[in-house]
């Protein structure tokens, strides 16, 4: 029997991928429901014209046959969007950041413990990535040998004019560490082989949007895993020049060389995304990655079918969320324009 899964919540456009990557996975996509009239939705219903929308939330808690839910409503409505989900039998993916608080996660925590549902978050930054794919190869393959330091940037583009309210108030979408930080602590945890990660320093600071002071446009973090370091940054500036929303790198150094992952666009180099290079004692080479596959959703059925964990373990997305949660609320407040408003 074809798995059907639902949406609830409209109000980020990463629905486009979690709803994709599910149909592409084989599934039924059999309704959704939104509140409003979200910045999103003419876009989604132009890629899923026949996906019908339900005015009612309990149409889809309800109906037995719907056996996951995708949730990219407003960030500080997952935490009890999802709940609700799983205490009606649903597994659930949602969008990053899957929740805001300690209290939240706590609260998610002991209803995935209680109802025994999959809590999901879909970090599009990995899962719809298929140069990490090839990169998970390389680095199985030990072409970099150990691997001793992760650097990761995650510039996107502001698209001031198409955001909602809630997007310039840290406390309602996270903050930036909370929020787009949460890739790339998940990214670190995932190439280290760490369970978990101190995290050894952070900062955030609005240095360039005056209209909104509360706002968040730069942070960056240093994270610790054993023998592995890391560091990320984070920020809003992408130029409008750049072809794409943002220039999202990887670098992995290992103790016999090192590989950088340009996911998004090569600057001066080869066209599209997905490019993966590989330097080490013999070789320097570029990988075109973009026919590497995103796994990710396929597994995740493959584990609601079957109970089982192939696409992520659910005690790796739980400690992505603690972390990301830490470094923001243990950030150092820049003196930028935050501060003097």
């Amino acid at each position: 029997m074809t798995l059907k899964f639902a949406a609830f919540g409209l109000d980020h456009r990463h629905i486009y991928g979690m709803s994709q990557g599910m149909i592409d996975a084989g599934c039924t996509f059999a309704a959704y429901w939104t509140e409003g009239e979200p910045q999103p939705l003419a876009g989604f219903t132009k890629r899923f014209p026949d996906v019908a929308r339900v005015t009612n939330i309990d149409e889809i808690l309800n109906d037995e046959t719907i056996q996951l839910v995708l949730i990219a409503a407003a960030p500080k409505d997952r935490a009890r969007l999802s709940i609700e989900a799983m205490r009606h039998g649903k597994d659930v993916m949602l969008d990053k950041p899957g929740c805001l608080t300690p209290k939240e996660l706590v609260a998610i925590e002991a209803t995935i413990k209680a109802t025994g549902r999959i809590w999901s978050i879909n970090f599009s930054e990995r899962f719809e990535v298929p140069a990490v794919t090839l990169c998970d190869q390389l680095l199985a393959e030990r072409r970099i040998g150990e691997v001793v330091h992760i650097m990761a940037v995650g510039p996107h583009r502001l698209n001031a004019q198409m955001r909602p309210d809630w997007f310039w108030v840290p406390s309602e979408y996270g903050g930036i560490l909370g929020d787009i930080g949460a890739h790339q602590i998940d990214q670190f945890l995932h190439f280290s082989g760490a369970e978990t990660a101190e995290i050894t320093r952070s900062t955030v600071g609005n240095m360039n949007t005056p209209a909104h002071p509360k706002f968040q446009d730069f942070g960056e973090m240093n994270l610790s895993a054993g023998r592995v370091q890391g560091y990320v940054r984070l920020d809003w500036f992408t130029p409008d020049a750049a072809p794409n929303w943002g220039d999202g790198r990887v670098t992995i150094v290992g103790t016999e060389g090192y590989i950088e992952l340009r996911k998004y666009m090569d600057i001066g180099g080869q066209a599209g995304g997905d490019h993966v290079f590989l330097v080490n004692g013999t070789e320097c080479t570029r990988f075109d990655a973009s026919n590497a596959g995103t796994p990710y959703f396929a597994h995740l059925r493959h584990d609601i079918e079957n109970r089982t964990e192939t696409a992520c373990p659910q005690r790796h997305t739980l400690t992505v969320m603690r972390l990301a949660m830490e470094a923001q609320n243990q950030a150092i407040r820049l003196g930028t324009l935050a501060d003097r408003h």
